[in-house]
Parts: structure tokens; sequence; C-alpha cells
């Protein structure tokens, strides 16, 4: 018996079900796969386009999961410099994963685990650890690789835990990359195992438009595909990206030239908003094709869910009044190192019915040594923040820059300008609080001063210090409100706890707390145990929160983060007035109950934005 039949049949076993050495191959006849792989440049969106596709099946009624494949020799994306990777994105369960998990979550409103995202590194050790206890017996890379995917697809990313029914498979890098050829070979060998029938593969090309002569290139398209078929792939469909809409002749020459139809050709061309893409994808028919070509259970009525996407990208595009904020943060030169922050902050402004503005400010600028070497950066920096009606200081690691987010949470805090923190955000808010108000002059983080006589943040008891990956606060946990004032609370809908995730290993000191809250930064919210400081909030200021965990991660077009939103509205000058009305339109109850879940059953007919009236 082959090693992936014995594991599949440990893993998955349905009554009626004959128990064979195909049995693996029998249990995943109806799961449908979709093959995401991308040519010519990397960075083209194909985590864009693989949401998009799951998110148009999702609107027909299907049940849809996410795998991301890395081809990186690392077990995870725990260590990765955002300045090469973007931003580290942190799901339920602790997964430190790759940041197109996040547009898996928000385009589709699933929750993923760390088994989605697949890496080079995952693959090697789980292999070597299996022949050194003599498990595989001559079975291949290929072979976990499959198997993996088999099991990944078929675990539920709904809270009502029903089976997925398709499952959208993006492979990272580009075609020919030396570190994806296992991986295409698995796909190669796949393709037939799981029969035609429920198997595609769409290929994401560049076409580039020089400015010299205006012409759409398409042989970079040609080159890539033929590099994909000669390795044993065959696109179904090949998704084109230009700067403008793809002329028919380049169209008819890609078709021409790479084996499909005209049909199979589809165009995805900049737009406004990434809410158009999905719909650019219905427009051209992607819908009826994978149908017809995965012989998927579609029923024919109105997408409701797109019409949602649609009504979002139409909104966005007809805002007028503009809300500035400033990102004070360490990463700020690759905007990706944000990427959640910075969709947090859009899904919010969308709900206050402003069109957002993001002023990127390097912290390490705000510094008097900046003022000294580049006088110039300083002031522009300096500006920058000024102008801004709302200040967010976002997470990160490391001493550099610190000063300087320290700098620009005093002057909100001064000018009762809103402010929130995130993680070290919160963090360094304690710090300059206390050196501030309670005159400690040296209270810093142990992180950034091990000798500092008011150490205000210290070490977390999970950290190793021999290791760095995997050795954090990491994941989903529960935070207890203490006040029933809090503004925050008020914004979650009223709630007596909430639920984020984590990613951090250092705390505020507990047995500091009570030197603060004599002076008016309360720590509102507490984790079970009331041994770690969650959630800040400060007396007699516009907004002035703080959190520990990062609930960017959570946040969704249609369900904006409440901390995220509520720096929103008081940078637009509402909440006073939403806070009277009694939150009666907070984020988390104006949405029907059962939009969490892709079921078919779910009513996206009652998805709502906040309705706001001026103040």
């Amino acid at each position: 018996m082959c090693y992936l039949a014995h594991t599949t049949r440990q893993s998955v076993t349905h009554p009626g079900e004959r128990c064979s050495d195909r049995f693996s191959l029998c249990a995943q006849a109806d799961m449908k796969y979709i093959l995401v792989t991308g040519g010519v440049i990397s960075g083209i969106g194909k985590g864009i386009i693989a949401s998009s596709v799951g998110t148009i099946l999702k609107s027909c009624g299907l049940r849809v999961t996410a795998i991301k494949i890395d081809p990186y020799i690392n077990i995870d994306a725990g260590t990765f410099s955002p300045y090469e990777h973007g931003e580290v994105f942190v799901l339920d369960d602790g997964g430190e994963v790759d940041l197109d998990l996040g547009n898996y979550e928000r385009f589709l409103d699933i929750r993923l685990t760390r088994d989605n995202n697949l890496t080079t590194g995952k693959i090697y050790q789980s292999v070597i650890n299996k022949e050194r206890r003599g498990d595989y017996l001559g079975k291949t890379v290929q072979d976990a690789i499959q198997e993996w995917v088999m099991k990944q697809a078929r675990i539920s990313v709904d809270d009502d835990g029903v089976e997925p029914q398709v499952c959208v498979i993006e492979l990272g890098g580009t075609v020919g990359d030396i570190e994806s050829m296992p991986f295409i070979e698995a796909f190669r060998q796949f393709q037939f195992k799981v029969k035609r029938e429920n198997f595609c593969n769409i290929h994401v090309s560049l076409v580039p438009q020089p400015k010299a002569t205006g012409e759409q290139k398409t042989k970079p398209t040609q080159n890539s595909v033929r590099e994909l078929r000669g390795l044993g792939l065959s696109p179904d469909l090949i998704m084109c990206r230009c700067s403008s809409p793809l002329e028919t002749s380049a169209k008819e020459k890609i078709s021409m030239f790479c084996h499909v139809e005209p049909t199979q050709v589809i165009c995805v061309h900049d737009v406004s908003s990434v809410y158009r893409v999905p719909l650019l994808l219905e427009d051209q028919g992607v819908v009826s094709y994978l149908c017809e070509r995965l012989s998927l259970p579609v029923e024919v009525k109105p997408r409701k869910m797109l019409t949602k996407w649609k009504e979002m990208a139409d909104r966005s595009a007809r805002l007028l009044e503009h809300v500035s904020i400033a990102l004070v943060g360490k990463y700020t030169k690759l905007s990706d190192s944000y990427t959640s922050v910075v969709k947090a902050l859009e899904h919010s402004a969308l709900a206050v019915n402003h069109k957002l503005e993001i002023k990127y400010i390097d912290s390490a600028d705000l510094e008097t040594s900046t003022l000294q070497g580049d006088p110039v950066k300083y002031h522009e920096a300096w500006q920058k923040l000024c102008s801004s009606h709302g200040v967010l200081v976002p997470g990160g690691f490391g001493v550099r820059g610190t000063e300087g987010k320290m700098h620009a949470i005093h002057w909100a805090r001064k000018q009762n300008k809103p402010f929130l923190g995130v993680c070290l955000g919160m963090q360094l808010a304690v710090c300059e609080f206390a050196r501030d108000v309670l005159g400690w002059e040296d209270a810093n983080s142990t992180e950034f001063n091990p000798e500092s006589t008011h150490p205000v943040v210290i070490d977390m008891p999970e950290h190793n210090p021999g290791q760095m990956g995997g050795t954090m606060r990491l994941g989903k946990r529960r935070t207890i409100f203490k006040s029933s004032t809090s503004v925050l609370r008020k914004l979650y809908g009223g709630v007596e706890f909430v639920d984020e995730r984590h990613r951090h290993r250092f705390e505020v000191n507990p047995e500091l707390k009570h030197h603060f809250e004599k002076r008016g930064l309360h720590f509102v919210g507490e984790d079970v145990e009331g041994e770690r400081m969650e959630i800040i909030e400060l007396d007699d200021h516009c907004y002035f929160v703080g959190v520990q965990y990062h609930p960017e991660f959570t946040s969704r077009p249609i369900k904006p983060s409440p901390p995220y939103f509520g720096l929103l509205l008081a940078a637009a000058g509402k909440l006073p007035g939403y806070l009277a009305k009694g939150c009666r339109l907070s984020p988390r109850d104006t949405y029907s109950g059962s939009s969490g879940s892709s079921s078919p059953e779910a009513d996206l007919s009652e998805l709502k934005f906040p309705s706001l009236s001026r103040d």
C-alpha cells in the first residue's frame, strides 16, 4: 500500500466509501482544484486574482478554500524581513504566514490555518522526519506535496464546519524558478490523479506596453506559457495583467500562439480599486467557463455577494470628503510591510464615507539626529504629521525609530489628535506617558534598554531567547473588558470580551499599572488571567487608544475593525455623534450574522454599511 493512500485513509473516512489503495483519489473525486501560476515577473497580482476567483465562485453559493505555496526553504514567514517579503500575516492558530493569506481571508471572509500556507521548508521537514521513521519507503517529495494539498483542501474554513467544494491554490514565484520545480512537477502528476474535470490551471502573465510604441507586447506571455507547457501544465485560462484594456489583436495573438480560445484570454487591467477585480472577471465569463470546465454544481440565481462588491467599488469611487492618517513606522519604504494595516484603514474610511489618504512617515525622520543630519527630511516628516487628521503607530521590532514614534505619540497626546497604537505602538505610548507625565525619564522597554530603572515594558513568559521563530505570543487570544465606559468596548458593540490575534514578545509591566491609572491612563482590557495589559485608553482625549493585539488581521471590507473604525470616526469628527447615538451602527452589529459563512444559505442581502449622518 502506498504511503499517500495510507495516511489519507486515516485522516478522511466517509460512510459507504471503499477503503482501497485508490481511496484518496475516490474520496477527492468531488473536490475541484484551481491552480494559479504566474509568469514574466513576480508581484504581478496572483494573490488578488486568486482571491477574486474564489470570491466570484463563493458568490455562486460554493464553499471555497485557498492554499498559498511559497517555494522558499523557511518553515514559516515569521523571521522574514518586511522590506523583502512584506508583512507577516498571523492566523487564529498562531501561524505566521505569507500576506496573500490575508487577501484570501479578507476577500472570502474565511478563517484559514497555518497549513494553508505550504513552503518548501515545511515539505522537506515533513519528508525528512517521515523518512527517518521509515514511513516513506521510496515515495517522493511530489507525493508529499499532493498529500498535503488533498488533505488541507478538505479542512473547513467556516464556522459551520462544512467541507469546502473548491480549493484555489496559488503557486508563488514565477514559472521557471528553480525553487518551484518540485511543485510544478507535483501538479503535473496531480492533474491526472484527480482527473481533468477536477483540475484546471489559471496562468497570470504580464502584457507590457512600452511608452515608446504604445503597443501591447504579447511575446513575454507567449514565452511564459511555452515554458509552462514544457513543464507539463497547460493553462485553461490566461489572465493578462496590463495597464489598459487588452486590445483585440493582442488577445487574438495570445490565443493563437498559446493554444487557447480567445474567450480563455482574460484581461485584468489596472483598476481604481481591488474591489473591481472580481467584477472584471465576472464580466468576462470566468464563472461560466469554470462551471463548464469543472462541472461545478452552481445554481442560476442572483449573485447578491457580487452586488455588494459592486456597491463597495462604486461607493469608493464616489467619495468626496478626505481624511488623512499619518502612519508612523520603520518599514514605510515598502507599503506591503503594512498591507493589513492599510486595508483596515481603507475598510474603516469606506464605512465613514471618506476617501483615505495615508501619509507614510519613517519614524527615524522625526528624531533630532535627523534634524542635525538632514533638516529638510526632518521638517518634511513633521509637516506630514502635523497636517494629518489622525496618527497610527503600528507594530514592529527593533530599537531603530522608536524615539521618533514616541515623539509622534507625544504630539498626538498633547494636541488632542486621534491616536491608535498597535502592539509596539501601545507599548511606546505607555513609555511616553511614563516619561512625560510620571517623570520617569529613562522609562523604556527592556527590549531596547535592559538596564532601565523603570522597565514599563518587559519580556513575555513565552519567549525563548535561544530561538527566534515561533517563540512569541501568537494567534487568537481573549481580551476581557474591565470598564463599562470604555470607548473601544462601545465600538465593539458593548461586548464583555473580544477574541483578537496577537504577535509579540513583550508586554506592559502589570506591577506598574496603578501608577498610570492614577494619572488617567487606564488599562480597560486585560487577558483572562488579568496578568497582561491588552487595551489602554486616556482620559479627556478625543481618541487615544492602544491595543496589544493586531486588530487589522480580522478586518473585512464590509466589517471594519472597531479600533481602526474608531480612529477614522475620530479623525473625521464623527465619533462624538456616533457614540451619542448608542453605537447603533457598530460595525460588528450592522451585518448579517450569517455573513461569516461561505455556505449557500448565507443571506448576504442583509449586509449594509454603517450609514453615518453628518455631525
